[in-house]
């Protein structure tokens, strides 16, 4: 599912208009990512967390030219933790 097909889901399930969709989505979008630059924890009771973590420079592999070792600078990377409803709600039937 892209973002226009969950503004369009978002749209008819609280009977409001697409671009009204569309915009809360981009407003969650830009609060997620300012609370993450700024270094906060953004967690969804029951659904899940984004968090910012640092990850080490270290040594990689040129794709074009697989023999050649490049360095990988550090950085910070989005992750997700699910949370229990989202991961009750995903287990397979016994």
């Amino acid at each position: 599912m892209n973002k226009a097909t969950l503004a369009d889901k978002i749209a008819s399930r609280l009977n409001i208009s697409k671009q009204v969709a569309t915009d809360a989505l981009e407003a969650f979008e830009a609060i997620v990512i300012e609370a993450l630059k700024s270094g906060e924890e953004v967690t969804l009771s029951g659904f899940g967390g984004f968090i910012a973590r640092h990850r080490s420079a270290r040594m990689g592999v040129n794709p074009l030219n697989p023999a050649e070792r490049i360095k990988m600078p550090e950085t910070r990377v989005a992750k997700f933790k699910a949370g229990k409803t989202l991961k009750d709600a995903l287990k397979l039937p016994r």
